[in-house]
């Protein structure tokens, strides 16, 4: 009993206080920046919040460098996102920085890391897009709206032929993407400070379905059809999914959203942009349809 009493005298401090226990900021923050790199981004600025060592650990540049894409040099160097000043900044400053849309193609393209997962996403409008008789006010009309990431929509008032077409080339990172079309069906606008949806010029859409096709520079194809449908709402209408395998060379894609017959007319319907992701967030896409 002596011996054990002994024992704890020893661990204890001159004003009988115990030992003080080990604190989260004890540990080392080279320690901590290993456990960060195994999380997701969100998670990591969480931690980051706790206190000092999780914030400083939090910056350190391979963690950062892990989350972005493997040619994120290049997206930045051939999108001319950033100035040359730029690509000195911090890893985690040029992450949050891509987080951001990025306007290219004189605004009609804007590209972004999905903050979760650092996957790359892709945006065009319809101003990129060929278009059968844009040009022709009896039929389409480009009109402002808040509802487009690019402040704009082209809406279809009447034609027969229905023809949406549209390429994109780049040096995708390796995985597996969807491509998507963002069609509404009907006018949506404000009266007195609530959203209305004109459905004047919908018609044409329940005869025959709409073909979306896909296809690649390596020979993938895919397509889908669908009849328009659920006015009043943007709808992500899935086209395809495609694979990079290797990303060393520009995939070039092509994409169509068609509806042709002339037996009758279809109308009443905006065009927003194509979207392109990786397929983790189509599917969330999908699963909101």
């Amino acid at each position: 009993m002596g011996a054990n009493i002994s024992g704890i005298d020893a661990d204890t401090d001159g004003d009988n206080n115990p030992p003080s226990r080990p604190k989260l900021g004890d540990i080392p923050e080279s320690c901590l920046a290993l456990v960060l790199m195994n999380l997701d981004p969100p998670e990591i600025c969480k931690l980051a919040r706790l206190n000092r060592a999780f914030r400083g650990a939090s910056a350190a540049d391979f963690i950062w460098e892990a989350k972005l894409p493997p040619n994120y040099r290049s997206l930045i160097q051939e999108l001319k996102i950033f100035d040359e000043f730029s690509m000195n900044l911090r890893k985690k400053a040029i992450y949050a920085r891509l987080c951001r849309p990025n306007p290219f193609d004189g605004g009609t393209k804007e590209v972004w890391l999905d903050k979760r997962t650092g996957g790359v996403c892709f945006s065009i409008s319809s101003k990129a897009l060929t278009i059968t008789g844009i040009d022709d006010r009896r039929y389409w009309n480009h009109i402002p709206t808040e509802e487009s990431r690019f402040q704009t929509v082209a809406y279809l008032q009447q034609t027969w032929w229905f023809e949406v077409d549209g390429e994109f080339e780049f040096r995708f990172p390796p995985g597996t993407y969807s491509l998507f079309f963002r069609l509404h069906l009907g006018r949506a606008s404000k009266r007195l400070g609530r959203r209305v949806c004109n459905p004047e010029h919908i018609h044409g859409w329940d005869i025959k379905p709409v073909k979306f096709q896909l296809t690649t520079s390596e020979g993938q194809h895919a397509v889908s059809k669908c009849y328009l449908e659920n006015p009043g709402n943007w709808i992500h209408h899935h086209v395809g999914d495609f694979v990079v395998e290797h990303g060393d060379t520009a995939m070039k894609i092509k994409f169509s959203a068609t509806q042709i017959d002339c037996t009758h007319t279809k109308g009443g319907v905006c065009v927003d942009s194509v979207l392109i992701c990786p397929w983790s967030i189509g599917k969330e896409v999908r699963q909101h349809l």
